[in-house]
């Protein structure tokens, strides 16, 4: 496809575009929207969002709704806008159009972002979610170590009101995990150099333990210290 159509608006032949995944509204709607644009000059001000497949063919990756309706009325071409074809821009456009539920990233997302996720999963009609706290259940993740969870599964021992099974499950519909490296620990290395008044009580014992000094395990740090310096 020539890169100058990307972007562009077409006016393309309904024989052109094959429907892609569809639209799952109800049929009255589709037939009470398509007598709308009829008796409007049956012009498409919202144009389908299509990719090329191949030389003059293309698929509807967003807007279905119009598609469907223009398909409904018989209308013999349709109000365009051409995309490129990477997957990228296929989410990003059913996101866009309402089509497709944008997911957060649980491992570093906000608070706020949280609660918003939560409280639309437990306000939809027959949720799985009925019934959970939703200042509980948000402030309980958020403070979670979240960030290296590997599954959801270390929800259900917040004790948030989630548990395993469905309630878990409805999770994954706006919620997904990117798992974090563990911050590397790094710990003091003694050598003979090292400055004593610099380590903690607890490395200077272990000091001594290994040096194989007696009469140090109830001193203080510059007993300690003092303990440890070379004649």
């Amino acid at each position: 496809m020539s890169l100058s159509n990307v972007g562009n608006l077409m006016w393309l032949y309904m024989n052109e575009i094959s429907p892609g995944q569809g639209t799952n509204a109800p049929e009255f709607c589709i037939k009470a929207a398509g007598r709308v644009l009829m008796e409007s000059g049956g012009r498409n001000w919202v144009p389908v969002i299509v990719k090329e497949i191949e030389q003059d063919q293309y698929e509807v990756i967003g807007n279905s709704f119009v598609y469907a309706i223009a398909q409904e009325v018989g209308l013999e071409r349709v109000w365009c806008i051409v995309t490129d074809s990477s997957e990228k821009t296929f989410d990003l456009t059913r996101i866009l159009t309402g089509e497709l539920i944008p997911k957060l990233n649980l491992s570093t997302a906000s608070r706020d972002e949280i609660q918003a996720a939560l409280q639309y999963l437990i306000e939809k009609p027959n949720s799985e979610l009925k019934g959970v706290k939703l200042a509980i259940a948000t402030n309980r993740i958020d403070e979670a170590s979240r960030q290296s969870w590997k599954n959801f599964e270390p929800i259900t021992r917040l004790n948030c009101g989630i548990t395993k099974g469905k309630k878990l499950d409805a999770l994954k519909e706006v919620f997904y995990l990117t798992p974090q490296s563990e911050p590397e620990v790094v710990t003091s290395k003694v050598t003979p150099e090292t400055n004593l008044n610099t380590l903690t009580v607890t490395e200077l014992k272990d000091m001594a333990k290994k040096q194989g000094i007696s009469g140090y395990k109830n001193k203080k740090k510059q007993e300690l210290v003092a303990l440890l310096t070379p004649a």
